[in-house]
């Protein structure tokens, strides 16, 4: 169960009013321990993969022109807005040419539409595909879990124009912290259509629990090594 100003997530997914003070005292403790998981686990992985984070900085600075570190803005706990941070993957004039594929290539605008994914992303480099597909582009994001930006479980980060793509389950959206991985990540990744994934995002959040956590976590060790549904 999870509270989102003065209302709350039920465990049928429905929102709730005015929930007792014994209601309330489970949603602290729920949002407590969580957090400390988070801040824990945040910590222990930085200082685990610093080495790996070093040489990954570096291949990206000799890989392309451009910063190391990406940032964009995503829509986080109770709908507000924190920087987003990756390292970098494209090219520097993304945007462009991202623009510029999609006007010239009906098949792909349909693919991004469907998915806000491409099989064939002409933005990202040679060195970003491959830290792309062992996600060690994400890591950055251990820093937006220690500030509390982020989870390491929860909805992925969304970009303020992909809000209306969660139609009546964006309050679901809302009511958490948005992870580093989550329930559509470990159940089919990039191979899932956006709707596929709000409805996965709003059935994490309906059934939250630290073992769910705990399991979500060690499913994606196993996706992240055998490269499943990545793109």
């Amino acid at each position: 169960m999870y509270r989102s100003n003065d209302e709350y997530v039920g465990a049928d997914g429905e929102w709730v009013h005015e929930a007792g003070v014994g209601a309330e005292r489970e949603v602290r403790l729920n949002a407590g321990v969580k957090r400390a998981m988070d801040i824990l686990g945040a910590v222990a992985l930085l200082v685990f993969f610093l080495p790996l984070l070093l040489v990954v900085a570096l291949g990206v600075r000799m890989s392309s022109r451009g910063p190391i570190i990406y940032s964009q803005e995503r829509i986080g706990l109770g709908g507000k807005k924190f920087r987003f941070y990756k390292f970098r993957s494209m090219v520097e004039n993304s945007e462009e040419v991202f623009t510029s594929f999609l006007d010239s290539d009906h098949e792909a605008r349909a693919q991004w539409e469907k998915y806000q994914k491409l099989d064939r992303d002409p933005r990202i480099t040679a060195f970003g595909k491959f830290i792309r597909k062992t996600s060690l582009d994400e890591f950055p994001q251990f820093w937006n879990v220690l500030v509390g930006d982020m989870s390491l479980v929860g909805p992925r980060p969304c970009m303020p124009n992909q809000k209306d793509l969660y139609g009546v389950y964006w309050r679901h959206y809302c009511a958490v912290r948005p992870g580093l991985t989550g329930l559509w990540q470990v159940s089919g990744r990039n191979r899932l259509t956006y709707q596929q994934r709000v409805l996965l995002d709003a059935q994490y959040v309906r059934n939250w629990s630290v073992w769910r956590d705990i399991q979500i976590l060690a499913r994606t060790v196993s996706v992240v090594l055998t490269a499943q549904g990545s793109r």
